[in-house]
């Protein structure tokens, strides 16, 4: 969190250098003043937000490593904070030691993991351009309020995303809402608890929502950047963290009837366009790789695997027609995973049959899907007693994507515990690898004073080692532990933080 304000712009200007060679990202401006002094005019505003884009892609150049260790992107933790805990990953044979002890649940203090560095980086370039950019209307008499509303919407979004995953990573986090523009601020910061992050999430959406952007004009920003349906998305998300059902379907039904969005149909181009492309009507925001800025995950699951799909999961999760091995599941073979070699295919996979080389692994991280949106939409509907209505949307993502019947679930719509199994099977399907298999079954699993611990002990029981078993679902009978500890170079730097008891 030490960050002063000439190394954040220093890294913003850098990440603005390296990514504006693609369209979305083009900075020539269209009007006003280029000045020499930053944040001077909306030029500067637009250059550092898209650097906060950038920054969540590419860990900034010569950005310290607290740990002394590994130092991921953001999407690569994304993956693994949401996948590396469940039951449809196995190690591959370039698995750090690191990665291992949290799939074991062995997990110290001391694992590079555990650093949240990354994300207060990307938080503190939020918070800097909410802090500064207002001061920039006096300055440029260009810069409108409209557009000053919609920069400050983008921060406002990519913040709360932030602190949203911390929260749901380590629980309670501290909370820093202004911007380190010196080494003499404040780093001694206690711990917010993790309801009160939650709120601050939503506070900071729902205002952004009040600034965002409907439509930018072309499609890989509509996909790339944050838009009023994007802080839709998450908002159901979040309120379903809260058990705030009503307020969670009344956010996923703006996006449902926007009328911007639409499931495509399962055939032989699906996977390459919805994965390998990106930026389908299916899409509500991704982040943005491109050949000139590939993405991480060629090595970490093709060239040199350091998790590979579970055996399970083609047969468990997707199912096989013995008698027609034709008939498949859209989001199976040749898109979540290859069969046999289990590769996880979907961020290196080209079409049905081949992965794309090294040099074209552009394909994009995906943090909201349009799938998504329904899926939230049909929990917030069984937690409010309207299952029928739930299963409609069930049974159409099923239609679309050809699921096969040997996953259909006869069940009573009426049983909020037989919807629920049924929706994390569909978004277990659904969201193969896209780092949310984790959260959702412990945000499932946490309801009503932890009515659904079989949720997350049943997943124990699938992925944990047989010698190991007894002992990770012995630790998963305490909540505090189904959360990662402060990393030890926290505790040492801030003296105020105190340690998931859990870790003690």
């Amino acid at each position: 969190m030490r960050t002063t304000i000439k190394s954040t712009i220093a890294f913003l200007l850098i990440f603005v250098t390296a990514t504006s060679c693609d369209n979305y990202l083009d900075l020539k401006p269209e009007d006003g003043i280029v000045r020499e002094e930053f944040w001077k005019t909306k030029e500067d505003i637009q250059a550092a937000v898209i650097g906060i884009y950038s920054s969540l892609l590419k860990r900034p150049p010569g950005a310290q490593i607290p740990t002394g260790g590994t130092d991921y992107n953001i999407s690569e933790y994304l993956f693994m904070y949401g996948e590396i805990r469940a039951d449809m990953i196995t190690p591959g044979g370039n698995i750090t030691e690191e990665q291992r002890d949290i799939t074991t649940s062995n997990i110290l203090s001391s694992n590079d993991l555990t650093s949240w560095a990354a994300f207060y980086r990307v938080i503190n370039y939020c918070n800097t351009v909410i802090e500064l950019a207002p001061a920039v209307r006096n300055s440029d008499p260009t810069l409108t309020q409209t557009q000053l509303n919609n920069f400050l919407s983008e921060a406002l979004a990519i913040r709360a995303y932030m602190y949203f995953t911390l929260a749901r990573t380590f629980k309670d986090v501290p909370l820093k809402l202004t911007a380190t523009l010196s080494d003499k601020d404040n780093f001694q910061i206690a711990k917010t608890p993790q309801n009160e992050i939650f709120a601050q999430v939503i506070k900071d959406l729902i205002l952004a929502e009040e600034y965002a952007v409907v439509d930018y004009g072309n499609t890989a920003s509509n996909k790339g950047r944050i838009t009023v349906y994007t802080i839709n998305a998450m908002q159901a998300d979040v309120y379903l963290w809260m058990d705030k059902y009503a307020e969670a379907l009344a956010a996923a039904t703006k996006v449902t009837d926007s009328g911007k969005f639409e499931l495509i149909p399962a055939s032989n181009s699906w996977f390459n366009n919805v994965f390998a492309v990106g930026n389908t009507t299916e899409s509500i925001f991704e982040f943005q790789y491109t050949k000139q800025n590939l993405n991480p995950f060629y090595d970490m699951f093709f060239q040199r695997p350091e998790f590979l799909a579970a055996p399970h999961v083609i047969e468990d999760v997707f199912g096989i027609d013995f008698n027609n091995p034709l008939n498949r599941d859209v989001r199976g073979e040749r898109c979540a995973l290859v069969p046999g070699l289990n590769f996880i295919y979907k961020y290196t996979g080209l079409n049905n049959n081949d992965f794309k080389t090294s040099q074209e692994s552009d394909t994009h991280w995906f943090v909201y899907r349009y799938s998504d949106v329904l899926l939230l939409k049909a929990e917030a509907l069984t937690q409010l007693g309207e299952g029928d209505k739930a299963l409609i949307i069930i049974d159409d993502i099923r239609t679309k994507r050809k699921a096969i019947s040997s996953t259909s679930q006869t069940v009573t719509t009426t049983s909020k515990s037989e919807m629920t199994d049924y929706i994390l099977a569909e978004r277990a399907r659904e969201f193969a690898y896209e780092g949310k298999r984790w959260f959702d079954v412990l945000r499932n699993a946490r309801r009503n004073n932890y009515e659904r611990l079989d949720l997350l002990i049943s997943m124990a029981l699938i992925s944990a080692p047989a010698d190991q078993q007894q002992s990770i679902i012995a630790k998963l009978e305490d909540p505090n532990s189904h959360y990662l500890p402060i990393n030890e170079y926290e505790l040492y730097t801030n003296k105020a933080l105190v340690q998931n008891p859990f870790y003690k």
